[in-house]
């Protein structure tokens, strides 16, 4: 009976002992694997925007997380993941009023706990998430809106825009119009009544005043965001004596004034620069007017230089949602990518630890890097926003061939159309843009 006893004591002993090696075993491959990184990713799913940038941008966001998590991006980012930690993201609709966007950021963070967010096509929104972001000490990557006002109105430092901001669309903008309309002396403006159109307007009356300075300003128009109906503004338009309509419509409201004017003629007296034209075209096609001068804030979609990396870009998108990427596309793969490149340089190199806000946020001032059609650099805002150049062209709709096609194209580099560090863009617009470098 007692060598029973001690048999079974053992017993027990080494069954504690193998339960514990068998436990500690597993608390070491949990403490091993890569963690999960969530992502925010935010765009507009819904609403005049949808179609035209926010299911884009989506699209573009989910063609690369899926490489990014499967390994198969090109070099520098064949990383599998972040850091080698796939990729969850949770996709929000921007849709709705900036309050509600609030309210979703911090849904975003307080409930879903992500790592990071990146989105928003709004300048509105931008603005109104932004301080937020900073409240809460997360890591924002606004992928798409355009006001400069994000850096200009308070130092940032977990939020960046890798993607350089307006300005760049109204430079460009003007010194292509010197270009296409020799000797211009009257120039109108349609543009949303927000901060967007605003910005836009008020940066290219100012590039105008220095490139063209006898020039005047004949007619400017604010319709309200989202509105769809311009009969008043055509009819406004028709009677003025403009030789150029500038107009930063981007969204439902671009198509639908395209396709009023053109049933009134408007396009056949006066010409028209639309800044974020290119993300219309291949939706637009031949209804888009001959002889319109498009954008893409910066050399993305159909102005993008042909790289290796670029194509890459092009067949991965097309292949999976058989159109190619316009530029918000491109807007979000340069976001994202950025994203990849400062959390990785920030990372411990422990696959199971992953960098801090702060770390990967000291890791992303004043980035450098290579995305699928241009070089990025963290030139602005104290490291905190993009700049890059920019292309503007003349649209043509090739009717042979029947595919829309944009024609003398013009590089801007970075040095020619955004402001040196340390200064507004309104203030080194109205300054004469002092400095400006353009070859």
């Amino acid at each position: 009976m007692k060598d029973h006893a001690v048999c079974k004591a053992a017993g027990a002993t080494l069954a504690v002992i193998a339960a514990g090696l068998l436990s500690g075993a597993v608390a070491a491959r949990a403490q091993q694997a890569p963690p999960v990184v969530k992502l925010g990713i935010v765009s507009f799913l819904t609403g005049p925007a949808a179609s035209p940038f926010g299911i884009p941008g989506r699209n573009a966001a989910e063609v690369l997380i899926d490489a990014f998590n499967a390994g198969k991006a090109p070099a520098p980012y064949d990383k599998v993941g972040l850091g080698g930690a796939r990729i969850d993201a949770k996709y929000l609709d921007e849709a709705g009023s900036t309050a509600n966007q609030v309210t979703e950021f911090r849904n975003l963070v307080q409930r879903d706990g992500v790592d990071a967010v990146v989105g928003y096509v709004s300048s509105g929104n931008c603005l109104a998430v932004t301080p937020v972001a900073e409240e809460l000490k997360t890591l924002t990557v606004l992928y798409d809106c355009g006001t400069p006002r994000i850096f200009e109105e308070a130092p940032r430092k977990y939020v960046f825009r890798v993607t350089p901001n307006a300005t760049i669309d109204s430079v460009g903008a003007a010194r292509y119009v010197v270009h296409a309309i020799k000797n211009i002396s009257v120039f109108s403006g349609l543009n949303q009544n927000y901060a967007w159109g605003q910005d836009s307007w008020r940066d290219f009356v100012a590039a105008m005043k220095v490139l063209a300075p006898k020039a005047t300003v004949d007619r400017e128009l604010f319709p309200k965001l989202f509105v769809g109906e311009y009969g008043a503004e055509i009819s406004a338009l028709s009677t003025s004596g403009s030789q150029l309509i500038h107009s930063s419509f981007y969204d439902g409201d671009l198509e639908a004034f395209v396709f009023q004017a053109s049933a009134r003629g408007l396009f056949q007296r006066i010409p028209v620069v639309f800044t974020t034209g290119e993300a219309a075209l291949l939706r637009l096609g031949a209804k888009m007017p001959d002889g319109a001068l498009v954008g893409a804030r910066g050399l993305n979609g159909m102005l993008a230089k042909d790289t290796p990396f670029n194509r890459w870009f092009q067949q991965v998108y097309t292949t999976r949602y058989g159109v190619p990427p316009t530029y918000p596309s491109y807007h979000m793969a340069q976001s994202l990518m950025g994203l990849k490149v400062a959390w990785e340089k920030s990372s411990t190199g422990k696959s199971a630890e992953k960098p801090t806000t702060e770390q990967v946020a000291a890791a992303f001032e004043g980035l450098q890097f290579e995305a699928p059609a241009t070089t990025l650099r963290l030139g602005l805002g104290k490291g905190h926003q993009g700049v890059s150049g920019i292309a503007y062209g003349t649209y043509h709709f090739n009717k042979q061939d029947g595919k829309p096609e944009i024609v003398d194209v013009i590089n801007y580099s970075a040095e020619c159309v955004n402001p040196p560090e340390g200064s507004t863009a309104q203030a080194w617009l109205e300054g004469g843009m002092q400095g400006a470098k353009c070859d």
